[in-house]
């Protein structure tokens, strides 16, 4: 099965370097000019309006109470009956999270028990795998609209004229250069820094990791079976097809598999189609529908109609939908474990 765009270890070598430049050259532009011209209070102040955790790492304010990190929540487990319990012990019920009773609670499997083949009933471990990669999800998701209002208000200071702070120019420098776009094409920028779908997402990574199951994801937590090229360090598919060279790109916890995910699908070319029928949807006032959006997805493997029709399948068979609206507890939780 070959899956499009799907990471390059040099391409991300270079993204890196790249990055990298960019941030010295604009620290040393902004140091410059902070010598001629010192930078007014409003620059140097959290600003009251955007209590949002920006991509380049600030200091909180003090006032405020620091909240831990999806890496510092992460729980492994030894055997798949663990976190079952787990999410029992802690009402944690898909039903009550599409009724409205809870939130889906932050707690982050930093990789899924090695033996979640075993779970029977079948419906027993399909409902595992979803509760334990929705809060993954909608983890990522957050990330993306923290992102992504910044950016409105930056967009909206602009077009009132108003001039952007020297941080704020770098968080846009660094931000259009993770997505690939020009730092003055905004409306570019803002059609890919946004959300996937949960339904879209947590359909694809039960096809492409077997439900949890499969080497690719036990071995290297690979839950979208992302391709990667003349790389260390990753994983080699048993059944490559002769004449074939890539690899399955491993992570180092199942958080990071996700977020590469949402990347892949907000920045490379194969899925510029998905991009603009979210945007569109956007525009329209509509909600994001993974099922529809999912019909988008014919170049993300080789198997084109018949894969878009497996995510589908899948979607509706498990009622996936009712999960779109899905969002995380304000606070962390501490599961029995």
């Amino acid at each position: 099965m070959h899956r499009t765009g799907h990471g390059d270890a040099h391409k991300m070598t270079m993204y890196e370097k790249g990055a990298l430049g960019v941030v010295c050259a604009l620290v040393a532009v902004i140091v410059a000019a902070a010598a001629v011209q010192p930078p007014a209070s409003a620059t140097v102040s959290p600003k009251a309006t955007l209590m949002l955790p920006p991509t380049i790492p600030l200091p909180p304010p003090l006032t405020r109470p620091r909240v831990r990190s999806a890496e510092e929540g992460l729980f492994v487990f030894s055997t798949a009956t663990k976190p079952n319990d787990s999410f029992t012990g802690i009402g944690y019920d898909l039903d009550s999270v599409v009724a409205g009773d809870v939130r889906v609670p932050r707690v982050f499997l930093g990789s899924i028990p090695p033996d979640m083949a075993e779970i029977a009933p079948v419906e027993v471990r399909k409902s595992v795998f979803f509760k334990s990669v929705l809060p993954l999800i909608l983890q990522v998701n957050e990330e993306i609209l923290s992102d992504r209002r910044r950016l409105w208000s930056l967009r909206h200071r602009i077009a009132m004229g108003n001039r952007l702070d020297g941080l704020d120019h770098l968080w846009l420098a660094v931000l259009a250069k993770r997505y690939g776009v020009a730092r003055d094409d905004l409306d570019t920028l803002l059609a890919r820094v946004d959300i996937i779908p949960p339904s879209l997402a947590l359909a694809q990574s039960a096809e492409e990791s077997g439900w949890g199951t499969s080497r690719f994801v036990r071995e290297g937590n690979a839950l979208f079976g992302q391709w990667v090229f003349g790389a260390d360090g990753h994983q080699v598919p048993r059944r490559r097809d002769a004449g074939k060279n890539h690899k399955i790109k491993a992570f180092d916890s199942l958080l990071n598999s996700v977020r590469a995910y949402a990347d892949n699908l907000n920045t490379h070319g194969a899925y510029g189609r998905f991009r603009r029928a979210r945007a569109t949807a956007r525009a329209d006032g509509r909600p994001l529908d993974g099922l529809a959006l999912a019909s988008t997805m014919i170049r993300y493997s080789e198997r084109r109609e018949d894969y878009v029709r497996s995510i589908r399948t899948i979607i509706l068979a498990n009622d996936l939908s009712r999960l779109d609206d899905a969002r995380l507890h304000e606070n962390a939780v501490e599961p029995p474990i």
